[in-house]
């Protein structure tokens, strides 16, 4: 071994030890007399010391280290005179007496630190540097921890870990595939899997009771900050059981990260359905952390002359908390906050109430005194408070309305990441009416199962069908999903019909799965939590890219690599793609 202890291992009971340690020079500092050199390694920072007096031309050699060189030292620990309380190392040092580079660095293009000078762009093209900075590997050290934790607790309820196939047969549900073309059969392609959703079914009817992976997933879809083209799940499927067992032993296993990872007590699980989190938050992955939840003002707003709100389907208001202390400016600036496109309001409505109980609004020619105060009673606002409002379609309004929510929210600083609220959505729709297809389109995917009491909607009224569906949310964010499936060949048929799959098509796709449920499936469901998203809300980050190794940009590329990138002109012709590859621009 090149050393004896890490960098971050020694302490002053050390003191008077040889050690030899390897790493990278983190900074030199050059003191005439002295020359002192951090040394980091991923354990930590330890300096090391080298005296002009008693060694010249090893201090002369220390002197000539750069930023980023890989050395290895030996020498003596020993008690430094000036104490770092900032790490773990900062009461010793080590005295040395060989050094010996074992590769020199260019200067970096940026600050290997905490805090660096490189832009996301930069960091991204030299990622391989940018995981040497703690922060980085803190995060990976902490999607470490979930993985192991995850594995412990789920072979601790005997699930069984079992791989499923990377290349497998492209379906048109649900997101758009990544496609691979297949050599051996000339016109034919392989779709790299969005989920193992149909394999971890075929264990349920093969026997495996409870199963898990966590396993890599593929969608070729447009990117945000908790999207990547290629994202990891922890994929879990059990057999013989009702929603409420799958809910009951999925929130087992975050109860325990929580413990494990964080050290942290979550609290309860609340139920909520799906109408009712878009009734009172216009979504259907609601942040708990903070009220604000929506009025409905629409009778009380009707029959003045104020033309918005009487041609409205629908008018929505959100009380926040001491906002009557708004300025006229920043509520001019909230107002282009929702006109923007993104968002595409038409406008905003405010009513301030006083401290007098006295109020103010942006109406006031409309609604009289009277009128306003009947407005604070249906919201609930308080003395101090501020009364928003937005009108228009109902879905629309509802979408509008929770993103002002979750925007002031944040503005009053009501968004704590370590404040954890966790809930359970559930009795979504089964089905999603689309106008543009003129078909129902599954709201989770083909092989979800009806609610019970719901089954004889099915030929009824099948939007009015709702699923044995369920979604874990924690802090707004959706942390996973997933359903009891059909286990019945009869149910499923008729699934796909109301998708408008025909006999043949849905043979030709799903054909294995229907046969499979011929010889004995049992009543079985599941869930996958989304892994990275699950390491980003523990670590208080938006972004899952953070606590991804090689992360790809918000274009899908990975800067680093340049990829995706083209193939050769011999690589066409061996897939029977085309006879000439097209030119990269």
């Amino acid at each position: 071994m090149l050393r004896t202890h890490t960098c971050g291992q020694l302490r002053p009971d050390d003191a008077g030890i040889t050690v030899t340690l390897s790493g990278w020079v983190q900074k030199a500092r050059d003191l005439g007399g002295m020359t002192f050199v951090d040394l980091r390694d991923r354990y930590g920072i330890t300096q090391l010391a080298f005296n002009m007096d008693s060694n010249a031309t090893l201090c002369e050699q220390a002197r000539k280290l750069g930023r980023e060189f890989v050395i290895q030292v030996e020498g003596t620990v020993r008690v430094r005179e000036s104490v770092n309380k900032k790490i773990p190392t900062g009461e010793i040092e080590i005295d040395v007496t060989v050094l010996r580079v074992l590769n020199a660095s260019e200067t970096p293009p940026f600050t290997i630190e905490d805090n660096t000078d490189g832009g996301d762009d930069l960091r991204m093209k030299y990622r391989y540097l940018d995981l040497r900075r703690r922060p980085v590997q803190a995060n990976l050290m902490l999607r470490h921890r979930v993985n192991i934790e995850t594995r412990k607790y789920l072979d601790g309820i005997e699930f069984i870990d079992v791989e499923t196939p990377y290349l497998i047969k492209s379906t048109p549900e649900g997101a758009r595939d990544f496609v691979v073309p297949s050599r051996m059969n000339p016109g034919q392609f392989y779709a790299l899997p969005q989920s193992p959703q149909t394999f971890k079914q075929l264990l349920m009817v093969s026997g495996f009771d409870r199963y898990y992976q966590i396993v890599k997933c593929f969608r070729d879809e447009d990117l945000r900050a908790d999207r990547q083209p290629e994202f990891t799940q922890i994929d879990c499927e059990m057999a013989f059981v009702e929603q409420q067992d799958v809910l009951d032993t999925f929130e087992g296993l975050v109860r325990h990260l929580f413990s494990t990872v964080l050290d942290t007590e979550i609290g309860d699980f609340p139920h909520m359905t799906y109408n009712e989190a878009m009734r009172l938050y216009g979504s259907d992955k609601p942040d708990l952390r903070f009220g604000m939840v929506f009025q409905d003002m629409t009778a009380l707003t009707q029959g003045a002359d104020f033309k918005i709100f009487n041609e409205a389907e629908t008018v929505l208001g959100i009380v926040v908390p001491g906002g009557a202390s708004f300025t006229r400016k920043q509520l001019d600036k909230l107002t282009d906050w929702v006109r923007r496109p993104q968002i595409g309001a038409r406008g905003l409505v405010y009513c301030k109430v006083n401290e007098d109980g006295t109020t103010k609004s942006s109406v006031d020619k409309f609604y009289d005194e009277v009128a306003r105060e009947n407005w604070v009673k249906q919201t609930g606002a308080a003395k101090g408070d501020l009364i928003l409002v937005l009108c228009g379609g109902l879905d629309t309004t509802r979408k509008q309305l929770g993103e002002l929510r979750l925007h002031m929210g944040s503005e009053l600083n009501l968004r704590d990441p370590f404040n954890f609220k966790p809930l359970w959505v559930i009795d979504f729709p089964l089905l999603e009416w689309d106008e543009d297809t003129a078909r129902y389109h599954a709201m989770h995917h083909p092989f979800t199962a009806p609610k019970p009491e719901h089954m004889g909607l099915l030929d009824k009224d099948p939007g009015a069908v709702r699923a044995n569906a369920y979604d874990m949310v924690i802090n707004g964010v959706e942390v996973g999903g997933g359903s009891i499936r059909i286990h019945d060949k009869d149910i499923q048929a008729r699934m796909f019909d109301l998708l408008g799959f025909t006999p043949e098509q849905a043979e030709a796709q799903f054909g294995f799965l229907m046969n499979a449920f011929r010889y004995g499936a049992p009543p079985h469901g599941g869930l996958a939590l989304g892994f990275d998203r699950l390491c980003s809300l523990f670590g208080g980050v938006g972004t899952i890219r953070d606590f991804i190794a090689f992360p790809k940009n918000n274009q899908g590329r990975d800067v680093m690599i340049d990829a995706p990138s083209p193939i050769d002109d011999t690589q066409y012709e061996e897939l029977y793609l085309s006879s000439t590859a097209p030119e990269n621009d």
